[in-house]
């Protein structure tokens, strides 16, 4: 596979063409594993709050957290484009304030994008990032930094006018310039409605078939997590794998069996 780059154009160019593979990745370990894969998208998501950092929702998270944990994803090196979310209140005071704090990801971490949530009310943000030459990804739907607004994890777009709101802001974002689009959360016709209205390619989660591509919690996906939402397949069972090695290795280690001789460096 070559190691050329994948860039925001070339995957806004996927639309149409073929199914944009993502996935999450915080560490560089997993971005390695996923780049080796062919993933064409890694997102540093700030659901590292939940899956790595024990929070129950991702509001926590700062941006700090953030740029660390992309900078750890960066040394991997992949092909993949990689995209860190903008944590919470890191966009939401002025298109000032947003540049700067999407500057840190980009000049002390290297991301190639940055993500933010929400619809038309964050047209300015998304404008002077753009205008500042840095890619953005939108999401719309069911927006975890909401969850207060929201009253919890709610599947959005369930009405008429509701998917109409979801057009009218996928429509804004595109023509802002925003190069993709993840929809989360919301019933299969209202997503297949919102991609058939952008040009630039929409990626699902929770969200039906009909988008232009999937993306998934990767700890979700590979069996890490204890539970998961009903709309997560599960390819892996690393959780109940690691368990039974570190139960082994314990073992091996009260009884003696580990390090043998051949373990163990020569004095």
């Amino acid at each position: 596979m070559s190691r050329r780059r994948l860039t925001a154009p070339a995957f806004r160019a996927l639309k149409g063409t073929r199914k944009a593979v993502c996935l999450t990745a915080y560490d560089v370990l997993t971005a390695a594993a996923l780049d080796e894969a062919g993933v064409d998208l890694l997102l540093v998501g700030d659901s590292l709050g939940n899956v790595v950092l024990g929070h129950d929702t991702t509001l926590p998270v700062t941006l700090d957290d953030m740029v660390a944990h992309a900078r750890a994803v960066m040394r991997a090196e992949p092909r993949a484009l990689v995209v860190a979310d903008m944590p919470f209140l890191t966009y939401h005071v002025s298109p000032e304030e947003t540049l700067r704090n999407a500057g840190r990801l980009v000049q002390e971490a290297g991301v190639d994008a940055v993500k933010l949530e929400g619809g038309r009310k964050r047209l300015p943000h998304v404008r002077a990032l753009l205008d500042a030459e840095i890619p953005v990804m939108g999401h719309l739907g069911l927006t975890p930094q909401s969850v207060n607004r929201f009253g919890g994890y709610k599947v959005q777009g369930r009405d008429d006018d509701a998917v109409r709101e979801l057009v009218d802001d996928a429509t804004a974002l595109a023509e802002a310039g925003v190069f993709s689009l993840v929809l989360e959360g919301m019933p299969a016709p209202a997503a297949e409605r919102v991609t058939a209205a952008i040009p630039v390619p929409t990626i699902g989660i929770g969200a039906g078939a009909g988008c232009d591509g999937q993306v998934l919690v990767t700890p979700d996906l590979l069996g890490m997590t204890p539970g998961v939402p009903k709309f997560v397949r599960r390819y892996e069972t690393f959780r109940e794998r690691a368990v039974d090695a570190a139960r082994r290795y314990a073992e091996d280690v009260r009884s003696g069996a580990f390090p043998s001789a051949e373990e163990s460096y020569e004095p």
